[in-house]
């Protein structure tokens, strides 16, 4: 860990132009929110993304605005127990997992009395009328300004976890918040996305209400800044979080704060659950980063990519931290006509894992060792899960070597995990959350309990023809030569066929001709202090890039080029790539 570099976590993304639509402060918000209601009748709406903390902002803008009325969309719901009843069959009993489903914000609605209000609404007038909540938009469908309050997830988690809030129309503050975490993944942010999608060309200014800070932009500001953003490569905002088998390697190398126990994750590319930072001038916005694939998937995606997965982003890229910690559990994820069938999601998560770095001893556990007894392993995973009885891992289960810039490949239904005193990048498919723990050592979560698993489900999934001899001969470092040019090679190095990534690693010392090709393209500088990706038509400004970060190329940006800079120049470099596979596989890009 003798590497320091120059990390960015907080990545702000530059807007070309809309200096005066943005401010921020409660004064000078309000300022520009009292400029339409000077006389008559008038109507506001402002509309919450679940976590916003609705109390503290509405009794902050009856201050600020002096409405004549007030409508609170959450007076409007039904009873707890009633959204209780409704969400029964969606979240059932498993405490990790739901099934997608087709709950929608309007669903969460008394019917009697979302009628009651619209009533009122469409015969105000009496001056300003305020509607503040999530779902304020169903209340009124035009008014005469709308205002959305936006919320990053990942600071919704952590106002999860210090019980600042519950879920949407729950009474559930107390509830652990793995509780919220699993109602609010599998019901509240997909209900809130699909009206947030349904409103984006309406939206009159995006609030932003995620640090002390408030922050507001002109809806108009916000549209057009994220359509630059779909024609230039940009980062999401990562963060961190600490587990169970969680290392230091990320702490030494990229200057985390030391206030957890250790830093297990880095989720770098996971944009349903990531943020962007948009400068408008020098007010600087945080928004959901699936907020630009809501609203551009054709030009973030491609054609093909949203053809097949509609306006969801397909790869994921993360770090996994085990330097100096344990074992992650011992793991399995479902296949295809399995998450299908039992959970509503049309495809599965396909994984590898790449090296970034690893200690003499870094490890990983792949595939099952041949010629097995397979009842006797399933008997021996069943004591362990009732009795406590440790369960002997290397008996069953293959533990290779793994070394700085390996590649392991981990299709779904082979047994794996990543052992301790390694640095995984993961590179993988989207549906993160469906993960069937067989084993975790024995050991506790930080929450003191154990942590849940999945026997059942993973016994179900598990490829047992996945042995040794197989696992050799497929997963373990399928490196391919692809391409060269003047100071560069390109090289294949997975996914499995059947997995729909396909990954390219590059090494070079000098400028490297990248093509998405109406593709979404994922990258990480794998080697090397800093590079630079360029456009060689000058359509976009240089992008600079540090050593473990990931990036994205979106598809309408086409050409580019990734070059050596600063510290790395002259020096060898290398990113990993990944992109929805294409037929012609054999292209160089």
């Amino acid at each position: 860990m003798e590497r320091e570099t120059n990390y960015d976590r907080f990545p702000v993304i530059q807007i070309d132009g809309y200096k005066s639509d943005s401010c921020e402060g409660w004064s000078r918000i309000l300022e520009k929110l009292r400029i339409p209601f000077t006389s008559g009748r008038c109507t506001v709406c402002l509309d919450c993304y679940p976590g916003v903390l609705e109390e503290t902002l509405t009794r902050t803008l009856v201050e600020g605005l002096r409405p004549a009325g007030l409508i609170s969309t959450s007076e409007l719901f039904k009873s707890p127990l009633d959204i209780e009843r409704l969400l029964a069959n969606v979240l059932g009993e498993d405490p990790v997992f739901g099934r997608m489903n087709s709950v929608e914000i309007a669903d969460f609605f008394d019917a009697g009395k979302l009628a009651s209000a619209r009533e009122r609404a469409e015969e105000w007038n009496l001056g300003l009328l305020l509607i503040v909540g999530t779902g304020a938009s169903l209340v009124s469908a035009e008014p005469d300004l709308l205002i959305y309050a936006d919320m990053a997830r990942w600071e919704i988690q952590r106002r999860q976890r210090r019980n600042a809030i519950g879920n949407l129309g729950a009474d559930n503050l107390q509830e652990s918040p793995a509780q919220k975490y699993k109602r609010a993944f599998f019901v509240d942010w997909r209900a809130a996305d699909k009206l947030k999608k349904s409103l984006f060309d309406k939206i009159d200014f995006w609030l932003d209400t995620n640090g002390d800070i408030p922050k507001l932009v002109t809806g108009r500001a916000m549209r057009n800044g994220l359509q630059q953003v779909t024609r230039r490569p940009f980062r999401v905002v990562p963060y961190f979080d600490p587990g169970p088998w969680g290392g230091h390697w990320m702490e030494e190398v990229f200057d985390l704060p030391r206030d957890v126990p250790n830093h297990a994750w880095c989720f770098d590319c996971v944009p349903e659950e990531n943020s962007l930072l948009l400068a408008f001038g020098s007010t600087c916005v945080e928004i959901p980063a699936m907020n630009l694939t809501l609203l551009y998937p054709r030009e973030l995606l491609g054609d093909a990519v949203f053809s097949r997965f509609g306006a969801e982003f397909p790869i994921r890229f993360d770090l996994l931290d085990t330097m100096g910690g344990g074992n992650l559990s011992l793991q399995v994820h479902p296949k295809t006509q399995f998450i299908r069938k039992h959970f509503g999601v049309p495809y599965t998560q396909d994984e590898s894992y790449y090296l970034l770095d690893a200690g003499e001893d870094g490890s990983v556990y792949l595939g099952l060792k041949n010629h097995i007894d397979r009842d006797g392993m399933i008997r021996k995973l069943k004591e362990a899960q009732t009795s406590g009885r440790c369960f002997g891992a290397e008996e069953y289960v293959n533990k290779f070597p793994a070394r700085k810039h390996d590649h392991f490949l981990i299709p779904a239904g082979t047994i794996h995990c990543s052992g301790k005193n390694a640095l995984v990048l993961e590179v993988s498919a989207t549906p993160y959350i469906f993960t069937f723990k067989l084993w975790d050592w024995g050991r506790l979560g930080l929450n003191g309990f154990p942590r849940p698993i999945h026997l059942d489900y993973g016994l179900a999934n598990i490829d047992w023809d996945h042995d040794t001899d197989w696992v050799r001969q497929n997963l373990i470092n399928r490196i391919e030569p692809v391409g060269e040019g003047a100071g560069w090679r390109e090289e294949r190095t997975g996914l499995h066929a059947s997995q729909f990534i396909e990954t390219r690693r590059h090494w070079f010392t000098g400028s490297v001709p990248h093509y998405t090709l109406q593709t979404v393209n994922v990258l990480n500088l794998i080697e090397g202090e800093e590079a630079v990706v360029e456009s060689s038509s000058g359509a976009f400004d240089p992008f600079i890039v540090h050593y473990a970060e990931t990036f994205i190329v979106p598809a309408s940006v086409g050409e580019y080029v990734i070059s050596p800079i600063g510290r790395s120049a002259r020096k060898r470099c290398g990113t990993i790539k990944a992109f929805v596979r294409l037929q012609n596989s054999d292209v160089s890009l």
